[in-house]
């Protein structure tokens, strides 16, 4: 009876820590609008739209036609505790490449790809909650 007592705590303490909370937001959750996602990524290389995993996500996510800046468009998912952006070889991050801390939770962003990402490989864009290891959501490059 205690171990099912102190799972089922833990499994109330990890469900909050990863829901959303706009009471104490971690990441700007105004409308931003990067200007390079919608002016400089022109023809893009690829490109898939944002599905639900743990959270609600959505959006488009799109890569330059030379392969080294990742957009958002119209992106929105809910704010959660450390959130970063993976390319990763699946939907569970056994392989990933960290493209630095989510920049906001609404709105259009660019991301800088290094040059020695294989995107054929890398093909899944991950909203990774770091602390909990959760995917908020993802999309696959195509």
């Amino acid at each position: 009876m205690k171990y099912l007592a102190l799972s089922l705590c833990f499994i109330l303490v990890f469900g909050l820590a990863c829901s959303s909370d706009d009471t104490e937001p971690n990441i700007p959750s105004m409308m931003a609008d990067d200007k390079e996602t919608d002016d400089q990524l022109g023809e893009v290389l690829y490109q898939g739209d944002f599905m639900d995993d743990a959270h609600p996500t959505s959006g488009i996510a799109s890569v330059d036609q030379t392969g080294s800046a990742l957009g958002f468009t119209n992106f929105k998912t809910d704010n959660g505790p450390v959130l970063e952006v993976y390319l990763a070889t699946d939907r569970k991050a056994s392989e990933y490449i960290s493209l630095g801390e989510l920049k906001g939770i609404q709105g259009n962003y660019t991301y800088d790809i290094p040059s020695n990402v294989d995107l054929e490989t890398h093909k899944y864009v991950l909203i990774w909650c770091v602390e909990f290891s959760v995917n908020f959501g993802y999309a696959v490059l195509e």
